[in-house]
């Protein structure tokens, strides 16, 4: 790939552009060939054509019948890798190459970006890319913890992310406010878990609530739906079950699981909260394993993501039987003890086959001012846990690069959504890897996610505008090679995708 990209109106960038002279016309009732398993693709491009181009279009045996080619050949894998596509326009037709299904579906979706209509006619320009990814995780996180949203407003996401050839969707299930996934040996954690009486409103330190009650959940079968809707997107779920902190609604289903073991109801405020996991308790730990053994069942992905941040050990400190427990097995600090139980979260998971995540709390770093007691720190995080890092100095991200560990940036300042701060521009120019970071090390750097918290922006609608166009910059980031990235040319491209969300009423700020 050492033609540089041009300026064509796709987002995000492709690596390699080479416009040639001519044009190809789409005519109706178009044959579409293809040599291997991508029936998948051959429906998302008859839907496009038809929902976008009024066009009809048909599946041919023959390649002479085909003005539309999608074709698997997986001796490019190791030019395009897992996810990377050719893309040819001439005045015969179109030709989509890839070794994956995956590199032909994103194909399809810079295709369908470079599609004109004028005077009533659908046609492109001839145009030969060869297109990869810079990163493998390209994600996007909705918090539903704080306010369900449905199953409407997931798919919504997902379509977007596909457009965008983002990969990752992080969600967010459980948290302090509300935990919104079902789990069939604990249906407390839904009946009573699942709902709150009000919601504070009005800033972190307001007096103030809506009085609202607030619930939802999903079920296994509204999992099971979205799992698919997300795999025919070549989009991976990972799931996020908080613990050991941001565990008030579990508690408050079940109080044994707390430290104090008192009852406590779902909190309406929102900021850290003091209630956390009695990870000292083998029926706790139990529970735990019992919640990501259903997991398991419900997500394919290889990785699971268990939170881990912004623990008070206020109540670790002040129980009697967790400090006995420490003192027998040579814990200095709360954040060893953290650094225990995550180890043994991670190697439950790993007997399971999965890979566990988490915040880069975990690493035992101290990140907030409650918790100046943390340290020491004397135990060390399992090398096969992926690191999300959102808090703190870079420099911890660049040590524990350093160290082995894999690394997803998050970082709070950049990729925020819930941060009206941020602006588009300052979205765009983020760079997951971190400045100083030595090059043999890059490879560690697995991608970006940006966050949808869900504290204050309740409303979809809101939700919505704080999500894009910034989505849109933050593909970019993940997908485009820093050398071919230009922000004049991005705004530029812009226009097509304030057009589909207008089309499909979705509300974005400009």
């Amino acid at each position: 790939m050492s033609l540089k990209a041009k300026a064509i109106d796709v987002i995000p960038r492709p690596a390699s552009v080479l416009e040639k002279k001519g044009e190809y016309l789409i005519k109706n009732n178009i044959g579409i060939y293809t040599n291997g398993k991508v029936d998948n693709e051959v429906t998302f491009i008859a839907e496009i054509l038809k929902d976008e181009q009024g066009l009809k279009s048909s599946k041919v045996t023959s390649p002479k019948q085909a003005g539309i080619h999608l074709l698997i050949n997986i001796t490019l894998r190791q030019e395009l890798g897992a996810e990377g596509y050719h893309l040819e326009v001439d005045r015969s037709g179109i030709r989509i190459e890839a070794p994956t299904s995956t590199g032909v579906f994103y194909g399809i979706q810079t295709l369908r970006q470079l599609i004109k209509k004028e005077s009533g006619i659908a046609k492109l320009g001839c145009i030969k890319i060869s297109d990869k990814p810079r990163f493998s995780w390209r994600s996007y996180m909705l918090d539903e913890g704080r306010a369900y949203k449905g199953k409407d407003v997931v798919k919504t996401l997902l379509d977007e992310m596909a457009a965008l050839k983002m990969n990752v969707f992080h969600w967010h299930l459980t948290e302090d406010q509300g935990w919104r996934l079902a789990i069939e040996k604990y249906p407390n954690l839904t009946k009573i878990g699942a709902r709150r009486d009000s919601t504070q409103i009005g800033g972190w330190n307001s007096d103030k609530y809506d009085r609202k009650p607030l619930e939802g959940y999903y079920t296994r079968a509204d999992v099971k739906e979205i799992v698919a809707y997300a795999k025919a997107r070549h989009i991976n779920i990972v799931p996020e079950i908080e613990m050991p902190g941001h565990a008030s609604a579990a508690i408050a289903s079940y109080p044994w699981l707390g430290v104090t073991k008192l009852p406590i109801k779902v909190p309406a405020s929102f900021g850290v909260k003091y209630d956390v996991f009695d990870v000292t308790d083998p029926k706790v730990i139990g529970f735990l394993q019992d919640v990501l053994s259903e997991v398991i069942t419900m997500f394919p992905s290889d990785v699971i993501h268990i939170g881990g941040d912004e623990v008070k050990y206020n109540q670790w400190n002040d129980s009697p039987e967790v400090q006995a427990y420490m003192k027998k097995h040579a814990l200095i600090s709360p954040a060893d003890l953290q650094i225990s139980f995550t180890n043994g979260i991670s190697n439950f998971l790993e007997k399971n086959n999965k890979r566990m995540m988490g915040w880069n709390d975990i690493m035992g770093a101290k990140l907030h001012d409650y918790n100046q007691d943390a340290a020491p720190v004397t135990g060390t995080l399992s090398k096969s846990a992926i690191i999300q890092f959102w808090k703190g100095n870079v420099d911890l991200m660049k040590e524990a690069a350093r160290n082995g560990y894999a690394i997803v940036n998050s970082y709070h300042e950049a990729t925020y959504l819930d941060y009206s701060n941020i602006s588009l521009e300052k979205a765009y120019s983020f760079d997951p890897v971190p400045e100083g970071l030595d090059k043999q090390y890059h490879a560690k750097i697995l991608g970006l996610g940006c966050q949808m918290w869900g504290e204050w922006i309740l409303d979809v609608k809101d939700m919505y505008k704080q999500t894009f166009p910034r989505i849109a910059a933050y593909a970019e980031v993940g997908w485009t090679d820093v050398e071919n990235k230009d922000y004049v040319g991005f705004q530029h491209a812009l226009p097509y995708f304030y057009n589909r969300w207008n089309k499909k009423q979705i509300d974005f700020n400009k």
